[in-house]
């Protein structure tokens, strides 16, 4: 994923399309150049959280607010029989291809139902808000949601290998 930084000027929607993919393009950035260990590996004690796990959680992220909520699909969760999202930060028999590919997936799916919306004002019911939403919230909290976990992704990669930066 290139990372485009958002427009200075742009307009809602532009706006919040790019920022949501500039936050999509620096967890892969994150990522880039480790290996699967390395991309499996945790944190520290007794956190098991790791950049690979993070990917496997926006996957689950991703699918769940685009394609469960807002396009209504009734799907499973990636790697849960139980309907549990902390299920997909356990990534350590995981893999960046299966890990990278369901991801992508689920951005590919999310652009779709984002371009297919007639505007930031289309709603869906929230299940567990039991309340409608609109696309544009939906939107912020993705933003939010990889906004907070790049902070995670940026520790994580330190720890690593020492890169800095995003």
């Amino acid at each position: 994923m290139e990372r485009i930084s958002p427009p200075l000027t742009g307009a809602e929607r532009e706006t919040l399309c790019t920022f949501l993919d500039y936050h999509r393009a620096t967890l892969a950035w994150k990522c880039e150049g480790l290996t699967d260990e390395q991309l499996r590996r945790a944190s520290m004690p007794p956190s098991t959280l790791s950049l690979l796990g993070l990917v496997r959680h926006m996957a689950e992220v991703e699918r769940h607010w685009f394609r469960r909520v807002l396009s209504g699909e009734d799907l499973p969760h990636l790697w849960s029989d139980t309907h549990d999202f902390q299920a997909a930060y356990d990534a350590s028999g995981a893999s960046r291809d299966e890990a990278f590919t369901a991801w992508q997936d689920e951005v590919a799916h999310a652009r779709r139902i984002e371009a297919a919306a007639e505007s930031l004002d289309v709603t869906a019911y929230v299940p567990s808000w039991k309340e409608e939403a609109s696309l544009r919230l939906v939107m912020l909290h993705l933003i939010h949601e990889y906004a907070r976990h790049n902070g995670h992704a940026d520790f994580l990669r330190e720890g690593i290998d020492g890169v800095t930066g995003a």
